[in-house]
């Protein structure tokens, strides 16, 4: 993420904030990884980089897109809870 020059942002793990994490990338990921297992790190480490590099630049658009609408959602809720 660093070399892409995006800047990572502190998240406190139990915010009410919507979570960085619970939306496009690692959904996507989560599915891809469901019911693998591996026997070692690098294994594991292999299996990711499978998923990222299979990916194509409009998937990453459209996430980085989506993360812009949340944003709007969460200023916009003005300390409301909402799904």
């Amino acid at each position: 993420v660093i070399e892409l020059g995006y800047e990572t942002l502190p998240h406190p793990p139990y915010s009410p904030d919507l979570s960085p994490t619970d939306y496009h990338l690692f959904k996507h990921l989560e599915i891809f990884l469901r019911e693998k297992s591996f026997k070692t790190q690098a294994a594991a480490e292999n299996a990711v980089e499978e998923f990222i590099d299979s990916r194509t630049p409009e998937f990453y658009n459209t996430g980085m897109n989506k993360l812009v609408l949340r944003w709007q959602k969460c200023i916009e809720s003005n300390d409301s809870y909402f799904d």
